[in-house]
């Protein structure tokens, strides 16, 4: 039987997708935080890592980063909430096998996971043009900019309200956060940028139509 880790920061999600693939699948373990998962896939040695782009401390892409060192030959499935391009793109150009959305079904989801194991690549019809498009060079720059894809969904989301104007504490209660939280994610943005102050960020986001 096929086996496979689950990483997502959700612990109702993990236990669910557990109880789904009850059965079709074997699932070695689930981990919650990028650290945990590296380590996890590491001594686990699944066939496939099911995770979740839109984790704290990196996300998808940083666990495939880790485990990549490690277990270079390893495969991924990425399975988000998030069909935005821009999300594809990245955690495909960092080695994922494929890219389903949390809306499939369990039998779907067991049969993508085997389809990875076998060396497929699997993706929800939606984003499969989304990657066609991008290695044939037909999305526009806004969708694959090098920087943006530093950025974890989180940091574009503040990155947006930021834009539009909004204060650190109007965008926390927008995003249900802290506003310790917020300022955490500017700053990482700022760095990943090499930008100063709030005003570049949005001169920035501006000129790459992130605002609507």
């Amino acid at each position: 039987m096929t086996s496979v880790v689950i990483v997502d920061d959700h612990h109702l999600f993990r236990s669910g997708v557990r109880a789904e693939l009850d059965g079709l699948v074997e699932v070695l373990g689930d981990a919650a935080t990028v650290e945990d998962a590296a380590r996890l896939v590491v001594e686990a040695e699944p066939d496939v890592v099911l995770l979740d782009v839109q984790m704290p401390g990196g996300g998808g892409v940083e666990v495939i980063r880790r485990v990549a060192e490690r277990r270079p030959a390893q495969r991924f499935l990425a399975l988000s909430v998030s069909d935005a391009p821009e999300d594809v793109i990245a955690v495909i150009r960092a080695g994922a096998r494929g890219y389903v959305t949390k809306t499939i079904s369990p039998p779907e989801l067991a049969d993508a996971v085997r389809r990875i194991a076998d060396g497929d690549a699997v993706f929800s019809p939606r984003l499969a043009g989304f990657v066609l498009d991008a290695f044939a060079g037909g999305l526009t720059e806004r969708e694959v900019d090098p920087q943006l894809d530093q950025l974890t969904a989180r940091e574009r989301e503040v990155l947006r309200h930021i834009a539009r104007g909004y204060l650190y504490k109007e965008i926390a209660k927008r995003l249900s956060i802290s506003t310790k939280t917020v300022e955490a994610h500017v700053s990482a943005v700022l760095r990943k940028l090499q930008l100063s102050n709030r005003h570049e960020l949005s001169r920035w986001a501006v000129e790459r139509r992130l605002v609507d």
